[in-house]
C-alpha cells in the first residue's frame, strides 16, 4: 500500500487521464471537498471549474503541455503551460487538497516554467488569478510573479467557468520573466 512518503513522479498527461484530471481540478477548487485545502473557490463559485471537453482540447493542442503529478498511480496534481501570442500562459495548477502545503504546487509551477523555456521557447509567463484571492496572489508573488495591473472580466455568461456566488469577480493578470 503506497504511503504519502512514496515519491511523486511528474509526467505528461494523456487521454487516459481525462477523468482523473477533471476530478482533481474540481476537488481542488470547487465543492465541499476543496475546503480541505487552501485553494478552494467554494465560497466564490459553484458549478464546474473544467470539463472533459476542455481537457481534451488542451491535450490536442500542439502548443500546450499538461503535466501531472502521479503518486502510486493516482493523479494528485496538474499544471498547464500553453504557448500564446504574448508568451506562455500557465494555468490549471491544481493540487489535491490532501497534498497541499507540501511543496507540490511549487514543484509543478517550476516544471511549467521549465517547459515554457525548454519545450515552448518562451521566457515570459502569464497567469490569471481571481483578484480577490489575495493569499494566492501572494503565493505567486513569492515565486517571482508580479501583478501587471491588468484585469480581465470573469465570464459571467459562460457556465463552463463556474456559477458565481459573488459579484464583481475579475482576474488579476500576473507575469514573470523566465
Amino acid at each position: 500500500m503506497p504511503t504519502i512518503d512514496d515519491p511523486v513522479q511528474l509526467r505528461r498527461a494523456t487521454r487516459a487521464d481525462l477523468s482523473a484530471i477533471v476530478d482533481l481540478v474540481e476537488s481542488s477548487y470547487r465543492g465541499d471537498a476543496s475546503r480541505a485545502g487552501w485553494t478552494t473557490e467554494a465560497d466564490l463559485l459553484d458549478g464546474q471549474r473544467t470539463d472533459a471537453l476542455e481537457v481534451a482540447e488542451i491535450l490536442d493542442d500542439l502548443y500546450a503541455r499538461l503535466t501531472l503529478a502521479d503518486h502510486a498511480g493516482a493523479v494528485v496534481g496538474s499544471v498547464l503551460a500553453r504557448l500564446e501570442s504574448d508568451g506562455v500562459h500557465i494555468g490549471m495548477l491544481a493540487v489535491s487538497p490532501l497534498w497541499q502545503s507540501r511543496g507540490l504546487g511549487r514543484r509543478l509551477l517550476a516544471e511549467a516554467e521549465r517547459v515554457a523555456v525548454v519545450e515552448l521557447g518562451s521566457h515570459h509567463a502569464t497567469l490569471w488569478v481571481l483578484s480577490c484571492r489575495k493569499e494566492l496572489i501572494a503565493w505567486y508573488a513569492r515565486r517571482g510573479y508580479r501583478d501587471s495591473g491588468r484585469r480581465e472580466d470573469f465570464p459571467y455568461d459562460d457556465p463552463r467557468f463556474g456559477l458565481p456566488k459573488v459579484h464583481d469577480l475579475e482576474f488579476a493578470v500576473l507575469t514573470k520573466q523566465l
